[in-house]
């Protein structure tokens, strides 16, 4: 756990509303399995996306199973609001997040290939530039932990329906960890609500899912909850390399650990 100093004291947030019956079962739910992770597991990590579902959570974490370390990634290209969220967070819970970078080395080499925005350019130019900047800060954030946690919920493409609460990931060998699968779009901010979490104010600008600055746009009513992230590709494609794709010709799309 890596905690601020003891000296500091935690940010002053006014006091939050208790939740309805059934939102407090849903949370009862998720922090049972987050604890029987760690009672199986040991070492856990979250890897958090800074979206809407990170900041449950977090607050689920850091107020029911602080053993869990929370890590996050800085790709470099991230929006301003996102890097100013992480500190929003630290203030609140007196923690820290562990935040990774890409290896400078590897983004100066892409750059020089493919050009500074050379991922518009074609499918596998973006997929490096995702490898680069969020796979591989990705795999050194949760080297040595045999489980990690994911805020991926059912509803949000066809590909993470199939998910299970607990399931083994073949691609890394780790435990995948999934607390929210079952959650709505609405209860995730009825909890934001009710608890007065901080949260990334580019959701109130239309952008119900956020990831890189260039890669991420507001959608328009009526579109897909994910149809701002890669919005040049073929929903099938919009990935980058965290989660498995989809199949193609099935439609939504989900990205990495955001």
């Amino acid at each position: 756990m890596h905690s601020m100093s003891e000296s500091k004291p935690a940010a002053a947030t006014a006091a939050p509303t208790p939740l309805t019956a059934a939102l407090q079962a849903r949370a009862d739910a998720s922090i049972a399995l987050l604890q029987d992770a760690v009672r199986q597991f040991g070492k856990v990590v979250y890897a958090s996306s800074l979206g809407a579902e990170a900041m449950v959570l977090t607050d689920l974490l850091w107020t029911h199973v602080p053993g869990v370390d929370i890590v996050t990634i800085d790709t470099g290209r991230l929006p301003d609001e996102t890097l100013a969220l992480v500190a929003q967070l630290e203030a609140r819970y007196n923690r820290r997040i562990q935040v990774f970078f890409p290896q400078a080395a590897a983004v100066e080499q892409y750059v020089r290939l493919n050009g500074i925005n050379g991922f518009y350019e074609s499918l596998s130019q973006r997929q490096d530039c995702c490898a680069v900047r969020k796979v591989e800060p990705f795999n050194r954030a949760v080297a040595g932990y045999p489980a990690w946690i994911t805020g991926v919920r059912r509803e949000q493409s066809a590909a993470r329906a199939t998910n299970q609460p607990l399931q083994l990931d073949p691609r890394n060998g780790m435990h995948k960890v999934s607390p929210l699968l079952d959650w709505t779009e609405a209860q995730i901010w009825e909890y934001i609500r009710a608890r007065q979490l901080p949260y990334n104010p580019l959701h109130d600008r239309g952008y119900p899912s956020i990831g890189c600055a260039p890669c991420t746009r507001a959608i328009q009513p009526g579109e897909d909850h994910r149809a701002g992230r890669w919005w040049w590709e073929q929903a099938a494609t919009r990935e980058c390399g965290l989660q498995p794709r989809q199949p193609t010709g099935q439609h939504g799309s989900a990205s990495g650990i955001s």
